[in-house]
């Protein structure tokens, strides 16, 4: 095995196409795909599924790609402690639900570092999505929360890709609303009360399902129902149609202006926690993020 080779199985990954790799690479299409062959002949496995419509990973190469970054990783800091280089670009990436203080983290992790050379990624993105990220190592953490409805589900879809998931906190579910809403004085709100008022939720694309829906009681019927893909736009909706949306009750003043959070009157809780991959190491920078995620909670939780 070359290093080589594991970049070129990452690029064929990012681009799901053998040719367009190649160019990106800027190698013939032929050597590309001679030297993915040798490496599954040489670990004995399929790594790609090849078609007529392009590459898809098999199971055995979404396992191959979480270690190859993984290889590739630890690669780059051993060169740069045995060279002194101090310019190396880090790598880091965060796939998360809809969560503000998941962004505040990232945000205070980038202004710590104070990195002259980085690629960081966060990703606020759909819960099967988010999965997926950390399953092939594209994110080293994934920040989503369990509870008594998708507990069940969720837990065997991270066995099946061998993530394991660490509990942050336990949230009370709370309704996000404006501040001059007609429910604000309220100081506990009931499903009825909100049943005038339009309901926001993150959509989930073709994995539409109960259980990846990031707000709890998702299988309850709402009247009046709009779905999203991005916090801002959810945001400016409840502060421009008197709407809601359910979710842990963290809120960042800073990134949430104008928004509240009152407790809603149901019997559950929201388990929010982070997943990455099963006896993975974690990075330095991944580990203090995590601090740092740590540190807004307690900071800003009701």
């Amino acid at each position: 095995m070359e290093l080589n080779q594991l970049k070129y199985v990452i690029k064929v990954v990012e681009l799901e196409s053998i040719n367009k790799a190649a160019e990106a690479l800027y190698i013939a299409q032929p050597s590309l795909s001679a030297s993915i062959k040798k490496l599954e002949a040489e670990y004995g496995i399929t790594i790609f599924n090849r078609s007529s419509k392009g590459v898809t990973l098999t199971v055995e190469g979404r396992e191959f790609l979480a270690y190859a970054r993984q290889v590739l990783e630890q690669a780059d800091v051993m060169r740069d402690h045995f060279t002194g280089a101090n310019h190396a670009r880090r790598m880091f990436s965060v796939s998360a639900q809809h969560y503000a203080f998941v962004v505040k983290s990232f945000a205070n992790l980038v202004e710590e570092l104070n990195l002259d050379n980085y690629e960081f990624g966060l990703f606020e993105t759909q819960t099967h999505d988010l999965i997926e990220n950390v399953a092939t190592m594209s994110s080293e953490i994934g920040v989503l929360y369990l509870n008594k409805f998708n507990h069940s589900a969720i837990s065997k879809l991270l066995k099946e890709k061998d993530l394991v998931f660490t509990e942050l906190f336990m949230a009370s579910p709370h309704v996000f609303i404006r501040a001059e809403h007609p429910l604000a004085k309220k100081k506990k709100i009931k499903l009825s009360d909100l049943d005038a008022y339009p309901c926001f939720t993150y959509e989930q694309g073709t994995h539409n399902s109960f259980y990846f829906s990031e707000e709890i009681l998702a299988t309850e019927f709402k009247r009046k129902s709009i779905i999203l893909s991005d916090r801002a736009t959810l945001f400016n909706l409840i502060l421009g149609l008197n709407g809601y949306t359910i979710s842990s009750g963290i809120l960042n003043d800073d990134l949430n202006n104008g928004i509240i959070a009152i407790p809603l009157d149901v019997d559950d809780a929201m388990h929010i926690g982070y997943i990455r991959r099963k006896n993975s190491i974690l990075s330095d920078i991944g580990a203090r993020y995590l601090e740092l995620l740590e540190n807004s909670i307690h900071e800003y939780a009701k």
